[in-house]
């Protein structure tokens, strides 16, 4: 008779989730609602529309594409630090 793996499997899977218990903390619900909520600081001053701060890159295309006309300082004042 072969013994069996069950409590290879056991604490295998204690030790899983002992790690996602300890990497949680942006998940669902109320707990990760602040790290799902990007800051959305860039702001156009030509037509309003809103940028997260790590978007950089998608407000100067946005710059470039929709007001050709203006230059990035001008539709983004706030970025240039």
């Amino acid at each position: 008779m072969g013994g069996g793996n069950g409590q290879k499997a056991a604490t295998a899977r204690a030790r899983n989730q002992a790690k996602t218990d300890a990497e949680k903390g942006g998940g669902g619900g109320k707990d990760g609602m602040q790290k799902r909520q990007a800051q959305m600081d860039l702001k156009c001053s030509v037509c309003m529309q809103c940028f997260p701060t790590t978007q950089l890159k998608a407000a100067q295309a946005h710059a470039e594409n929709k007001h050709p006309k203006s230059d990035f300082a001008t539709c983004f004042p706030m970025a240039q630090a």
